[in-house]
Parts: structure tokens; C-alpha cells; sequence
């Protein structure tokens, strides 16, 4: 059996917050030596969770939770945005994010574009998104040109890429 995308459950969430958390934790500790701030806090996660539009899956083959995403779907504009991806921190490079992120496209197949951020720090995401999925960089978002929409206070805020990927 492969890949199947479901939808997150409420048993699932915990364990979908707890994985995500330390998969990104992780990523970042890599660049980061001596990181002790939390990366990816629970109030951001629910935040996304809690979107108008907002749609929360997870990854799993054989009974096996592999990741997760959570996208928001605008109906009317059909302008979407994946606000978090990951693949469960040890079992990363297997393809398991590429098939991960073409399931959410079959599953919204009227979308025009996806847009998504990542931050200066993270190579593999922006390989991920240019590379493996299609999307290229929009913009950079840096101290002469600020996102808004990114707390001052998040480790590498001052240095993020904005991705999108048109559809059709």
C-alpha cells in the first residue's frame, strides 16, 4: 500500500503538533548551533488550524504517520497557501514530501496558485519547493523589505523567501 492523505482527526492532533514541531525544531538546530528557542510554537499551529478555509492532513502508509501539511483553501479566489509541510524528523529524502504535496494537489485541483514562505536558513525547504515541487521564489522579504505577517521576534524573520506556484 502507498501513501494514502487523510484528513487530521482530533486523536491525531497531538501527535500531528508534536512531530511537526520537532521536525522543524530540528531542521533549524542544524543551522543554529546552541538553538534553544522554540521554532515552531503550538499558538502558531493552532493559529493556522483555526483559518477560515483551513484543511489539516497527515501522511501515513502502513498504519504509519509520516508527516503532515496544513493548506488554506479560499473557495472564491482559488489563491491557496500551504502554511506548514513535513515529512517526520529521520525519515526525510525518501520522497515522502513530494508525494505528500502532489496528493494536496489532486485534492484541490481547482487552485490556481499556491503560495508558501520558508526562511533564508532552511536550503533544504527552498530546494524542496523550487526543485521537487515547481514553485520559484516571488519575493524576499529582508530589513529593507519586511513582511508584516511575520512576528519581529521569530529566529530568522528578517530573511524569508515567498513561493509560488501557479497551477494549469
Amino acid at each position: 500500500m502507498g501513501l494514502e492523505l487523510l484528513p487530521v482527526n482530533n486523536e491525531d492532533i497531538v501527535r500531528l503538533k508534536k512531530d511537526m514541531q520537532e521536525a522543524f525544531q530540528k531542521g533549524a538546530a542544524k543551522e543554529f548551533a546552541g538553538l534553544e528557542e522554540e521554532i515552531l510554537p503550538e499558538k502558531d499551529i493552532d493559529e493556522s488550524l483555526s483559518k477560515k478555509g483551513a484543511v489539516a492532513y497527515k501522511a501515513v502508509e502502513n498504519d504509519q504517520l509520516l508527516g503532515g501539511a496544513i493548506v488554506v483553501i479560499d473557495k472564491t479566489t482559488q489563491h491557496n497557501h500551504l502554511d506548514f509541510l513535513y515529512v517526520k524528523y529521520g525519515i526525510q529524502s525518501k520522497g515522502i514530501g513530494q508525494k505528500l504535496w502532489r496528493e494536496i494537489e489532486k485534492r484541490h485541483p481547482d487552485t490556481k496558485v499556491w503560495e508558501t514562505y520558508t526562511p533564508y536558513f532552511e536550503k533544504r525547504n527552498i530546494h524542496f519547493y523550487i526543485n521537487r515541487l515547481g514553485f520559484r521564489a516571488v519575493e524576499f522579504f529582508n530589513p529593507h523589505h519586511k513582511n508584516p505577517n511575520i512576528p519581529d521576534d521569530m529566529i530568522g524573520a528578517d530573511y524569508f523567501f515567498r513561493f509560488e506556484k501557479t497551477m494549469g
